[in-house]
């Protein structure tokens, strides 16, 4: 009889220790709002994969980490966002590497074209050595990089005539991303490249103020560019990924098992935001050819054509953004080839 109550009041003290230690854990995760932007609207990928970020979050932090989505950029441009990043007046974000390389040039090389032939060389690639490298070189920007999310292959769409061969791009007023290779590329292609921001891209292709545009099957889809762009043309010249960020200033608050929670919560987001972004691919492909689009894809001969007039930017731009670098880059794509 001694011996069973003194086990019973060994395992009682026990539990009470364990019970002790998980207070003291729970204590480690405050209450928290976290304000999280993006620039595309609340039914697009991008939407979604917020959405389940802002649940994942909730639930695994029991309710503690609460993060309110913004989109449409309603708390500003990509650029604008990554600032009040920086400045710790807004706490995490997801976004295109263009505006990442004007701080970090080496995001450049995302816009490098025709470097992937699939999204599976893309996901080995960025969620490899090479791509946890370019994340970790945001620290010293006040920026913290979680996980890359998928944007896509980008195709162009404009309002003058499809892109059947290299010289149909001559003279087309074309909004690219705001970054110098996207402007050296499509100005090597004949276009006149014109920068601007996303946000300000549908009213401008309404009003004609630019004659196209490229961006992946999804966004433009989700935008309705449909509306206002007769031609689709599947030129897959480039694969741009997404980064999901903190602010550093914000993010040295936290305690590391808020830490830890959050990179779970992002790693779980980029997985479901890949896998969602592939089906929506094909259900906006669908949209888009029920929409009316003139939809043709750019013969292989022509594609060769399009890599040999833009294979100047990219070896200049190999120069400026180090050819370790782009090295480095193109083993690790040819490792994911033969892997």
């Amino acid at each position: 009889m001694f011996t069973r109550t003194k086990k019973l009041i060994v395992a009682l003290a026990a539990i009470s220790a364990c019970s002790v230690a998980g207070l003291a854990h729970a204590q480690e995760v405050k209450t928290r709002i976290i304000r999280f932007g993006y620039g595309l609207n609340d039914d697009s990928v991008q939407g979604r994969a917020a959405r389940y970020l802002a649940e994942e979050l909730g639930k695994i932090s029991g309710g503690k980490l609460k993060m309110r989505t913004y989109g449409s950029a309603n708390l500003g441009s990509d650029e604008q966002m990554q600032a009040a990043l920086v400045g710790g007046a807004q706490e995490m974000m997801v976004g295109s590497t263009a505006p990442l390389a004007t701080m970090v040039k080496e995001f450049g090389v995302y816009d490098l074209p025709f470097l992937f032939n699939d999204d599976k060389e893309a996901d080995a690639v960025l969620d490899g050595p090479f791509g946890e490298k370019l994340l970790k070189m945001l620290d010293d920007k006040g920026l913290v990089g979680l996980v890359y999310w998928e944007n896509g292959f980008r195709n162009v769409t404009n309002s003058k005539r499809p892109i059947v061969k290299a010289e149909d791009l001559d003279g087309i007023k074309l909004r690219v991303m705001q970054n110098k290779i996207a402007l050296g590329v499509f100005g090597a292609l004949g276009a006149n490249a014109v920068p601007m921001p996303f946000s300000e891209l549908f009213t401008a292709l309404e009003t004609h103020t630019v004659d196209g545009q490229e961006n992946p099957v999804t966004t433009i889809q989700s935008s309705k560019f449909y509306e206002v762009q007769p031609y689709l043309s599947m030129t897959r010249h480039v694969y741009t990924p997404w980064v999901l960020m903190a602010s550093k200033k914000w993010w040295n608050t936290l305690s590391p098992d808020e830490q830890k929670l959050i990179r779970q919560a992002a790693a779980s987001s980029r997985d479901f935001e890949r896998k969602d972004s592939r089906a929506d691919s094909a259900k906006a492909m669908g949209v888009l050819k029920e929409s009316g689009m003139k939809i043709n894809v750019v013969s292989p001969e022509e594609m060769q054509r399009l890599r040999e007039k833009s294979q100047p930017v990219v070896d200049k731009y190999t120069q400026e953004l180090g050819p370790d670098l782009v090295k480095q880059l193109q083993e690790e794509i040819n490792k994911a080839r033969k892997g």
